[in-house]
């Protein structure tokens, strides 16, 4: 018999602990915490919408170097 645990963690807080993800640092006693209170569908969103940020910050960016003149040397 499968037993479902209920994980009391916020969209926030697993939005911050895959922001610390992204960055790579995360020290262990903070990583035991997010394991036990993470919900699994929270994180997959959350690294969804943090990638997508991500990925258009840098079309942004890039969009901003070329418009200002400043790629042309």
């Amino acid at each position: 018999m499968s037993r479902v645990v209920q994980r009391k963690g916020s969209f926030w807080g697993t939005f911050r602990a895959v922001g610390w993800s992204f960055f790579g640092v995360r020290q262990g006693a903070g990583y035991e915490k997010d394991v036990s209170q993470l919900n699994p569908l929270h994180v997959i969103a959350a690294g969804v919408l943090a990638a997508a940020l991500f990925v258009l910050g840098l079309v942004l960016l890039v969009n901003w170097v070329v418009g200002s003149g400043a790629a042309s040397g």
